[in-house]
């Protein structure tokens, strides 16, 4: 997998050719707001995509980094539906999880329009003020390059850190 940890302006947040049907079908659904992917698999196929911090309506959209690779996400899944939302929380340092929170909320508040007028995103890994809420939204910001002790402990359990 090749990340690709950039920050442009929201403006700049354009799928690649090929990469709207893929993140589509991966999805399920058609993407709600900007992104580009940031981590690919070996074949190309989008595994990480960032998103704007509104959709296309003004919606603020917490969550900056998406985890869309299909085995990826069934790790993860299976993961936590063994209890690994817990028992992340209380294997990571919870300093290090709570600066984590704040690296994230800073990336993703810091691609908002500087004169945006509108509600903002809230809180920090896929939105959460504090603690674990979601391991996929930590694994993909970890696979992103972002530094979180919670997306590299899923790495860990999972014997696919890569990074």
């Amino acid at each position: 997998m090749t990340p690709s940890h950039l920050n442009p302006p929201i403006e700049a947040l354009e799928a690649a050719s090929g990469d709207l049907e893929a993140v589509t079908r991966l999805l399920g659904r058609t993407p709600r707001s900007p992104f580009d992917v940031v981590v690919r698999d070996g074949q190309g196929e989008p595994v990480v995509i960032r998103n704007a911090p509104l959709l296309a309506d003004g919606t603020p959209m917490p969550t900056r980094y998406w985890l869309v690779g299909t085995a990826e996400r069934l790790m993860v899944d299976r993961l936590e539906s063994a209890g690994g939302v817990r028992q992340a929380e209380a294997n990571v340092d919870p300093e290090e999880l709570q600066a984590a929170h704040d690296r994230y909320a800073a990336e993703r508040d810091a691609a908002l329009p500087r004169d945006w007028p509108g509600p903002r995103p809230a809180g920090g890994v896929g939105g959460a003020r504090r603690g674990v809420k979601c391991l996929h939204a930590h694994y993909a910001f970890f696979l992103a390059g972002g530094d979180d002790p919670v997306g590299r402990w899923v790495g860990a359990q999972t014997g696919n850190s890569l990074m």
